[in-house]
């Protein structure tokens, strides 16, 4: 049986996160796949991580700059390891290349980060992000990791173009791997609630992550009082993991700004709500929440970075605009028009399912592991990524020698 070692930058929270769906679908993949499957992290453990060893994952914690990492991988000596985004590459990869170079290394990137970085930074700085980015240190960095491995997934068609036309990263290290989804059948859609069973909007988003705390900010100082003023008999639920106090001061029973926290079941919650509010103003990869919404059969109004790589040439599963007034307004009468309501939720399901097929993407996924039975091959057509790895490597070794020795001396 073949053994796959997934080095996680956190444990996967499904019920968080897009990111915890994101790696449950890679593992659920592997197992498949008949995989022997290792997950290891540095990183302390929740009550909201699955119980990973029932599903027969062998679980691992690891420690930074340690040698027991070289004992650990070098006894286990798999065939595949799976740096979850690109500062855990930084980390271990080296180590990996010493003590297990016949293995194929895979980066999920999640989304770029460098991406939603400069993004972030160009909304406050009013700037284009291609300024930022092209000269940042995080791009850099995250660049240099792509071609150290022998294969990224890329989440995102905007983001593999971005790599192939602005990098010039080749095409046989990258892998397009969106969110692998079973398809939504007559039959669920028929047990979804309808338009007069609903009520309500929704907001979700897991609150550690910077795009979705900006998005609530807008909602509560600019699109929400348009849209209370036009529906005062409204409500606006926010939910999400990890809410901070200021997050929860924003709560007011009295305008209907509803905030909750974490929800117990967040799909419950959405196919309780008749629209699903994303003003997001910045971020990269794709949405996990506005992916969600589809399958629940919730319309949503979101803004281009929201649906960013989403749709593809198919119609959105209710409105994209960008503009605060303009968005509140075609929220409003989205939630007013119950043809127009249907229409768009059909929308959704079409996305889901011609988009985001488990099916196809695990072929896809399945034919690009066969790099594994020509891995010499394929490292030679990457100098790049060789001179790259030479460089870390004896920069990242002395690095975590230095650490190894100063730790011992502390204790």
């Amino acid at each position: 049986m073949k053994k796959l070692l997934i080095i996680g930058y956190v444990w996967p929270e499904p019920t968080s996160s897009a990111a915890g769906t994101r790696m449950m679908q890679l593992i659920d993949f592997f197992l498949m796949e008949n995989y022997e499957v290792h997950f290891a992290t540095t990183t302390t453990r929740t009550v909201f991580v699955p119980e990973l060893e029932g599903l027969g994952i062998i679980t691992k914690a690891i420690e930074l700059n340690s040698p027991s990492f070289d004992s650990y991988i070098e006894d286990l000596q798999p065939d595949i390891v799976l740096f979850d985004r690109f500062m855990m590459e930084e980390q271990f990869s080296w180590r990996v290349d010493q003590f297990c170079p016949a293995a194929l290394k895979i980066l999920d990137t999640e989304d770029l980060h460098f991406i939603r970085k400069a993004r972030h930074s160009a909304y406050k700085e009013n700037k284009d992000p291609k300024e930022i980015y092209l000269s940042s240190e995080i791009a850099k960095r995250e660049i240099a990791s792509i071609y150290r491995c022998d294969l990224s997934l890329i989440i995102s068609e905007v983001e593999m173009q971005l790599l192939s036309t602005e990098f010039n990263i080749p095409e046989s290290l990258l892998l397009y791997l969106p969110f692998m989804l079973k398809e939504i059948t007559s039959k669920e859609i028929d047990t979804l609630s309808g338009f007069n069973e609903r009520k309500d909007f929704i907001s979700i988003g897991n609150f550690l992550h910077e795009p979705n705390r900006n998005a609530v900010l807008i909602l509560k100082e600019k699109i929400w009082p348009m849209i209370r003023k036009q529906l005062p008999e409204a409500n606006l639920h926010i939910y999400g993991a990890y809410p901070s106090e200021k997050i929860f001061k924003l709560n007011d029973p009295k305008n209907g700004f509803l905030v909750h926290g974490r929800a117990e079941n967040a799909e419950k919650e959405m196919k309780k709500a008749r629209i699903c509010l994303a003003p997001l103003q910045f971020g990269a990869g794709l949405k996990g929440k506005l992916i969600q919404a589809m399958q629940c059969g919730t319309p949503t109004v979101t803004t281009e970075v929201g649906a960013e790589g989403i749709p593809g040439n198919l119609p959105w599963d209710g409105v994209i605009e960008n503009d605060p007034e303009k968005f509140s307004d075609a929220a409003v009468k989205l939630y007013l028009d119950e043809s127009e309501w249907k229409i768009v939720q059909t929308c959704g399901f079409e996305i889901i399912n011609s988009r985001f097929s488990a099916e196809t993407f695990r072929k896809e996924f399945q034919k690009k592991l066969q790099i594994l039975d020509r891995l010499p091959g394929h490292r030679e057509k990457n100098f790049i990524g060789a001179m790259l790895r030479h460089h870390l490597h004896r920069s990242t070794y002395f690095m975590a020698r230095f650490i190894e020795e100063k730790n011992k001396t502390a204790g």
